[in-house]
Parts: structure tokens; sequence; C-alpha cells
């Protein structure tokens, strides 16, 4: 509850609460629906939460929440392992829980992962990536964010990526970026995206995050990394990066071991010199 309360106070204009999944896969997640209901109306236009099923969805709705996501991968393999379904057994039914969703006035977003690259199929084909990213927006969504769930992209890549969907008539403004840190390349990364119109950005407090079911999926790119970076470029963000840090400093202490972001990790660094 306090890093929600941080995050919302540094000024992020998004953020994802938690996930309805069952307790018995994720124990983590018990309290979804404690946690959505100390901050989904206050703060409705403000935060969403997964939804795996119809089951997740009426949680959310019954929290009172006033967005959600659905997620399904581009990898065969890593479908199964993650949500136990073939991707077009998952994609149908998801259209019915982004139907359900939008009539019981949620907006919903799409999460599309293993984009880049999988560790098991290696090379992820870009018109399995456009197929999915068009059902998911033509299903309802307001927007899709791509994942590079195992950290495997480069700027080329991303560029031919990016430039294949626009070509295929998906408008860079509704697409978003989700990029794991792994290899040091997701700021390179959203640099290309931003120069090709790409708006939004996912981040992780401190890196935090990560996949339990993809092998050498290590965390997310730091949001406070990806802000500072921003904001030196001269994006306004709206963010404040002083209280962000703050956030991410108690991200690490209520997690109990170091988180890999690079900017806040700096300024601690400093403030102890």
């Amino acid at each position: 509850m306090r890093l929600v309360q941080a995050l919302l106070d540094a000024g992020l204009p998004w953020i994802e609460l938690t996930s309805f999944v069952s307790p018995r896969w994720i124990p983590a997640l018990a309290d979804n629906a404690e946690v959505a209901r100390i901050f989904a109306a206050p703060v409705k236009g403000q935060t969403s939460a997964l939804v795996p099923n119809l089951r997740g969805l009426e949680g959310a709705i019954e929290a009172g929440m006033g967005a959600c996501a659905v997620f399904i991968s581009a990898s065969e393999t890593h479908n199964l392992k993650n949500i136990n379904r073939p991707i077009d057994v998952a994609l149908e039914s998801y259209i019915e829980v982004i139907a359900q969703a939008r009539a019981a006035g949620l907006k919903v977003r799409g999460y599309l992962s293993m984009v880049w690259g999988c560790p098991w199929e290696g090379n992820v084909p870009v018109a399995q990536v456009i197929r999915l990213t068009r059902a998911l927006l033509e299903a309802g969504c307001y927007e899709v964010s791509l994942g590079d769930t195992v950290g495997y992209g480069t700027p080329r890549q991303t560029r031919d990526l990016l430039l294949a969907l626009e070509g295929e008539g998906v408008g860079l403004s509704q697409v978003a970026m989700h990029m794991h840190d792994t290899r040091g390349m997701a700021l390179a990364n959203c640099v290309v995206g931003l120069d090709l119109g790409v708006r939004t950005f996912d981040g992780a407090v401190g890196g935090l995050g990560g996949c339990p079911y993809a092998k050498g999926a290590s965390g997310n790119l730091a949001t406070e990394d990806l802000v500072y970076m921003l904001d030196g470029m001269g994006v306004h963000t709206g963010v404040d990066l002083d209280k962000l840090v703050d956030a991410a400093l108690l991200a690490e202490a209520l997690v109990g071991r170091p988180l890999p972001g690079r900017y806040f990790r700096a300024i601690a660094g400093s403030a102890r010199a």
C-alpha cells in the first residue's frame, strides 16, 4: 500500500496495481482485491489490474477498477507456460473478456509478450506480432503494450518492427513499449520508439519485475531510469524524479534485496558519499 501511494505521490500517470489471478498460481497476489479496493476508486483514471479470464474480470469489477489489461504471448511455448493455453484459444477467450469489460465500462489494455524473441522458439515472426496486435485492437483494446520479455531487442530490430506495424495500419499512438533491461538495451530501444512516435513506455520502480514463466526474464526497465532519460531529452513527463527515487528506495526496503535500477542507485550512492 505504501509503495502504491509513493508512486501516486511521484505523479505517475498510470499504475498497474495488481493481477486478478488465482493465489494458487501466484500466492503473493492473494491480496489483489484488497489492494484494488483501496486505490481503485480515489484514482480511477490512474489504475488498472491484469485479468487472465472472466473470473479475474469479475474480481476487478467487484473491486471497483476502472480499467483492466489482458495478456497474451506471441510465442506459443511461452503462452502455454504462462497461461496454459494455445495462442488462438487464449485470443478467443480474451475477445469475450474484452467485450464484457467494455460493457461494464472498463477501459482495456492489451499486453503482447515475447515480441522481440523467445528463449524457446528464437525469433518471433513479425507477421505474428502484427496479427495479434491488430486482433487485440480490433477486439476493443485501446492500446497494445509490446513486451520484450527477456530483453533481446536491439534498436535496429525495434525500428524494423515498429515500421512494419505502421505499414500494416497499426498506428503507433496505439502502441506502448514494455522493455526488459536484461541485456542493457531497454533505453536505447525506447529512444527508437520515441523517435518513431510511440508515446507510452512501461516501467517498474527500481527495475522490479520479470516473468516467473520465462527463463532469463530479469527486471523491467526501471521507471526512474526512463524518467531521467526523458527529462534530459526535454520530454515532459509530469513525474517528480526525486519522489520517484524515494519510491524506488522504499521498494528496495520492502523486498529486502538490492534492485537493479541505475539512477536511484547512483543517487543513493552520492547521498552516502
